[in-house]
């Protein structure tokens, strides 16, 4: 098990961008300048850099010439890029469910349980670090070196999106829900149980940052 990571400068500039992309303060085609965003930051452009290079990998970022912008994201890319991932975290909660060591068992539902105050008080932030730690240690639970080596860079890529569509109202609670639903499978030892029910989870949250990137191009 690896622990919960500490987000750092890069992370925390990436997930600030992300925000304002979901938010709609930054639309797309909009520059996205080094230095005006260390300046409203605080940071060195080192982490700004970094941070754009993360949200260029997920797709959330494009180069348009010497200049780098936010991308226009249409639903069928959105719903391929998670698609994917669904398939990968299905197939690493269904080994899960049976190769997790009880310590193990014991710290996914300690991280689930902790989610709880969180969307009660809306906490986007804290739940995004908890849910990324809830994911990552059923990568973890696979006992798989491959396989927990592609899912962590596939999360990666993605880790904007999948913390843009927790912007969505109600998201939280339905996230929740959706893991409740993956973790009484584990427990119930029916690893197709817990990969269907992943699998539902990951194509709903598509389905959520679509929604969202939908609304937001109505308010334009």
């Amino acid at each position: 098990m690896n622990g919960e990571r500490r987000p750092t400068l890069s992370d925390q500039v990436r997930s600030a961008l992300a925000d304002a992309v979901s938010s709609g303060k930054l639309r797309a085609g909009t520059v996205l300048e080094e230095q005006q965003i260390a300046d409203q930051y605080g940071v060195s452009r080192t982490p700004v850099r970094d941070a754009i290079r993360q949200l260029q990998a997920s797709g959330l970022v494009e180069a348009i010439g010497r200049r780098m912008v936010v991308a226009r994201l249409t639903p069928t890319r959105i719903m391929e890029m998670f698609e994917a991932m669904a398939e990968i975290e299905a197939v690493c909660v269904r080994l899960a469910t049976y190769r997790l060591t009880v310590l193990e068992r014991s710290e996914l539902i300690r991280l689930h349980e902790q989610t709880e105050a969180l969307v009660e008080i809306d906490d986007v932030n804290r739940y995004d670090e908890l849910n990324t730690a809830f994911h990552e240690a059923l990568y973890y639970g696979t006992h798989n070196s491959f396989l927990i080596e592609q899912a962590l860079s596939v999360r990666a890529r993605l880790a904007a999106m999948r913390r843009m569509q927790l912007r969505k109202k109600g998201r939280l609670a339905l996230s929740r829900g959706e893991h409740q639903d993956v973790i009484r499978a584990i427990n119930e030892g029916d690893g197709e149980a817990a990969a269907r029910r992943m699998r539902a989870h990951m194509l709903n949250a598509a389905s959520a940052l679509a929604s969202s990137l939908r609304d937001q191009e109505g308010d334009a």
